[in-house]
């Protein structure tokens, strides 16, 4: 079954816009797992209770379907939940010049330039003090509460020839008001009927207003923030959810974690226990070590820009909504080997789904994902797979509108068979 076409395209959008940071990606996932009959544990230690169950921490989510024992194969998809961002330090309010600002440290490997001159809101969460203790809460506040001016071109006449050089202490500052007025504290712990006082530490980020939208003469794209990796994200939760514990002989899994765009070393990130603790509870010996078994890293692809061609191997061209792709590196940024290439093939033939190749050009460096860290963690089989955009760590990204069905049906397919 392929699912495809504008309806897919369009709840994705829903899934990005009410997820704009880590915390909401994985309340939005949770929310959707809930419906789909799965039940939330407190502990991995619970994971074999029930045959479909979910545990999340932080900004990461670790689900599992499938048999409870008797297995023979474990299939692994992991995605992650963060992007490069603007983030608020812990003393955040500024004065420059009469200007009343943010102080932000640029989070990823963000494209600066892509940040300037949106109207932007702040989410994340807050911890407050309460009678009984510590209390979590999410919180956004889709009000446009801060924006970045850029210089105008009168102020820097060769900006258009030399390029634009930004500096991310210097010119990055937001900016929110000019006379002393709202505090932006105050005004996240309102939006959750928090008093400010309460406040003892928070992670708050910026993000664009403009709301997720099919685009194109005839709508073939995509254009939303966060496309990488929220697509991979939605794509394995739709595609889990969807199988739930039909999953024949395999235990399904879905790992959304947080940290990977900023090298995935935390608790939450892929070099953390979550997913190992998770396979070590729930799975056999003999189902870990199967040649069935597979990690599918699945987080977005370069796609082959028209307007820059001659960055992209000649041999190795990657189209919007003609389907997912593998992705290859022979020193391993990508965990993609002969065997687990020849899995998800296999699967994509009998799902009917086009699947495409990639390479990066061999005198550029090449970008890595969860892929390689997973294949360490788990010692299972482990490939790249994703889907193909323009604009990869733009404040706004765009993808096919017809691939992210693909990768959904593809998933499905690797979930069943």
């Amino acid at each position: 079954m392929i699912v495809t076409g504008k309806q897919n395209a369009e709840e994705l959008c829903a899934f990005i816009d009410s997820s704009p940071s880590p915390f909401h990606a994985v309340n939005t996932s949770a929310e959707k797992l809930s419906k789909a009959g799965f039940t939330e544990v407190e502990s991995p230690a619970l994971f074999n209770e029930e045959e479909s169950v979910f545990f999340r921490r932080d900004g990461a989510l670790i689900a599992i379907s499938g048999p409870l024992k008797g297995e023979e194969a474990v299939r692994v998809v992991g995605a992650h939940t963060d992007s490069p961002n603007l983030r608020l330090k812990p003393i955040f309010d500024t004065n420059r010049n009469g200007w009343r600002g943010l102080g932000v440290e640029v989070y990823g490997s963000a494209l600066n330039n892509s940040w300037l001159d949106r109207d932007l809101g702040c989410s994340g969460r807050l911890v407050l003090k309460t009678k009984d203790g510590m209390l979590e809460k999410i919180c956004r506040l889709d009000e446009p509460v801060a924006r970045i001016p850029q210089l105008a071109i009168h102020l820097d006449r060769q900006v258009n020839e030399k390029g634009l050089i930004l500096n991310r202490h210097k010119h990055l500052q937001p900016l929110v008001g000019i006379k002393e007025g709202s505090s932006l504290l105050e005004k996240m712990a309102h939006s959750i009927d928090q008093d400010v006082q309460d406040i003892l530490s928070f992670d708050l980020m910026l993000h664009d207003l403009t709301p997720s939208t099919l685009s194109g003469i005839d709508q073939e794209f995509v254009s939303a923030p966060r496309i990488d990796n929220l697509l991979s994200c939605h794509a394995a939760i739709s595609a889990l959810a969807s199988i739930g514990s039909q999953s024949g002989a395999f235990t399904n899994v879905v790992a959304l974690y947080d940290h990977e765009e900023v090298g995935s070393t935390s608790s939450t990130g892929a070099l953390g226990p979550l997913l190992k603790d998770a396979l070590m509870r729930r799975c056999s010996d003999a189902s870990l070590s199967s040649e069935q078994s597979l990690v599918i890293s699945s987080d977005c692809a370069h796609g082959t820009h028209p307007n820059y061609v001659d960055m992209h191997d000649e041999n190795h061209q990657i189209f919007l909504n003609q389907g997912p792709v593998l992705k290859h590196n022979a020193n391993m940024r990508y965990a993609t080997d002969a065997l687990g290439a020849a899995l998800v093939k296999t699967a994509a033939e009998k799902a009917n789904v086009p699947l495409q190749v990639f390479v990066s050009r061999s005198d550029l460096a090449c970008g890595s994902t969860i892929g390689p860290l997973a294949a360490v963690n788990t010692g299972i089989r482990t490939v790249d797979l994703g889907i193909a955009q323009l604009s990869m760590h733009s404040a706004r990204e765009m993808c096919g509108s017809e691939d992210p069905g693909y990768l959904q049906s593809l998933l499905m397919e690797l979930f069943k068979n």
